[in-house]
């Protein structure tokens, strides 16, 4: 059995740290989890501190398990410094696909509303808007800035559900290192296409070069039904965040490959 190596060590106590905390130290959790760009919770750190977040005990268990699986075997072949930039660009390319995503979505629902001629104050309004707390008990929207500019721009039922449906997605974070993990995955895939591996619920087990293909296929089916296999994601979004990992991944891969640049340590 492979020991642990030390930067994924100390990635480990990172995680386990963060994860701590944000159990302890209240908003720590809004903090450093990412958020969509126009949301008021956004801070420029998010992209990088969003893969050291987890939502509960499962997801960082099974997110570190594949952390000390397939990042130490990397980390002994490319040393400490090549691995870490690997990881981190990685967790980057997941939270750039998942932005991408979310934004196309976000859009595609206000287009629905843009022959209201709505400001980009009022907008940005509306999608930080708490609208849980703007209703009375009858369900009628209370007096406030939102319902006067809903008012003022005629905006039809339909078009209000565009815009909460937007709002809805905005407000959803994006936690957790699945999209570095995914990374790992592909790479341990390139540098160890015949190794053998196995899933809890597959008994047989699979060559990495069928095994991490088909991962990707299932949770990209099942990010566009809204489910989930590992990890973060219950709306769909989320799973990009994994296929951009492992996207970022591959160009890294394909380029080090191509370079012969894999073979090369950086201590």
């Amino acid at each position: 059995m492979m020991r642990i190596t030390p930067v994924v060590k100390q990635l480990l106590i990172i995680n386990i740290i963060f994860f701590i905390g944000t159990q302890v130290v209240p908003g720590t959790f809004d903090l450093f989890s990412m958020y969509y760009p126009e949301s008021d919770k956004f801070k420029l750190w998010q992209p990088l501190t969003h893969m050291f977040m987890h939502g509960g005990i499962t997801h960082i268990f099974f997110n570190m398990f594949a952390l000390f699986s397939f990042g130490s075997a990397l980390e002994h072949f490319w040393g400490g410094t090549k691995f870490l930039f690997f990881y981190i660009s990685c967790g980057l390319g997941a939270a750039l696909l998942h932005s991408t995503v979310n934004y196309i979505q976000i859009h595609n629902l206000l287009s629905e509303v843009a022959n209201l001629n709505l400001s980009d104050s009022d907008m940005h309004l509306l999608l930080n808007a708490d609208f849980q707390s703007v209703f009375d008990t009858d369900g009628h929207l209370l007096p406030s800035k939102m319902k006067t500019i809903l008012e003022a721009a005629h905006c039809s039922q339909e078009q209000f559900n565009s815009i909460i449906q937007a709002s809805m997605l905005s407000k959803v974070p994006v936690v957790g290192a699945s999209g570095a993990i995914y990374g790992l995955l592909v790479a341990f895939a390139f540098m160890f296409p015949m190794a053998e591996l196995g899933i809890m619920f597959i008994p047989i087990p699979i060559k990495a070069k069928y095994f991490v293909p088909g991962l990707l296929v299932i949770d990209l089916f099942l990010g566009f039904n809204g489910q989930s296999i590992f990890g973060a994601g219950s709306t769909g979004v989320a799973h990009f965040a994994h296929i951009g990992g492992a996207i970022t991944g591959f160009i890294m891969m394909w380029y080090w490959k191509k370079n012969q640049f894999k073979h090369n340590r950086w201590n």
